[in-house]
């Protein structure tokens, strides 16, 4: 069995953002030399996220007014007062995950037709960093 690890760093320009990563993902995938595994890909920070959705301006647009709904970026959160003032940033990434693990098919990632590997950030302008194990034959 074969082990690879690969790391993506992300510096958001915005607060908030979703990122595509199904491209770097897949060329982790090229270089592990793998052809039949699984794929772990992870957000090492507790304010982002790698989820899997359709990439598209629109549905982007309706997470981030979703989230909001869920857990508006409001003062009135304990974490705010004890921490840093980015409570609405945790709640939202434990919303959307943190990992995903992907199969990996005759060297390819084996995602339906409209899934798409995204990074989700909700606390940006930090250097922050994913990180892809590949495991398989």
């Amino acid at each position: 069995m074969k082990s690879f690890t690969k790391y993506l760093w992300f510096q958001t320009k915005k607060q908030r953002e979703f990122v595509p990563i199904t491209d770097e993902v897949q060329q982790a995938v090229n270089e592990s030399g793998v052809r039949e595994g699984l794929c772990l890909v992870s957000a090492m920070h507790i304010t982002a996220s790698v989820f899997v959705n359709d990439e598209e301006d629109g549905i982007y647009r309706d997470f981030e007014k979703w989230l909001e709904r869920l857990a508006p970026s409001t003062e009135d959160w304990m974490h705010n007062r004890t921490s840093d003032p980015n409570a609405d940033a945790h709640l939202k990434r434990t919303v959307m995950g943190h990992q995903v693990v992907l199969p990996i098919t005759k060297g390819q990632l084996d995602l339906g037709p409209w899934e798409r590997v995204l990074y989700g950030e909700f606390d940006g302008r930090r250097k922050k960093r994913v990180i892809i194990k590949i495991l398989g034959a």
